[in-house]
């Protein structure tokens, strides 16, 4: 579980999500994401985002509650809540383990007060 909890916190660092060849090392191919907006993404829209600088060191993201669970070998759901630049979002991620290690599949936010 450790290390699904390391690649989420990863993925959350600005300087993980300026370089996308680090962020596709944590995203599965077949990565998808309903965002707190409703929007669905994929491994190629997620990119864009991610390389956008919407998280930086002056703005970082804060995470608070995490927790996880073995649902079988190799698949780890978290859960926590993400909060940067006043808005706070409860987030739900599954992560399977692959020939080339743990990568998130599956990522969830929404919008929590």
């Amino acid at each position: 579980m450790q290390a699904a909890v390391d690649g989420e916190l990863r993925l959350l660092d600005p300087e993980v999500r300026a370089s996308p060849a680090r962020v596709l090392e944590l995203l599965d191919p077949e990565f998808t994401e309903i965002g707190a907006s409703g929007r669905r993404w994929d491994v190629e829209s997620i990119l864009t985002v991610t390389s956008g600088g919407s998280v930086s060191a002056e703005s970082p993201v804060e995470v608070s509650e995490m927790s996880g669970a073995v649902l079988a070998p190799g698949i780890v759901h978290l859960t926590y809540f993400a909060e940067n630049q006043g808005r706070r979002t409860w987030r739900s991620s599954l992560w399977r383990l692959t020939d080339t290690g743990w990568r998130m599949y599956f990522h969830q936010g929404t919008l929590a007060n």
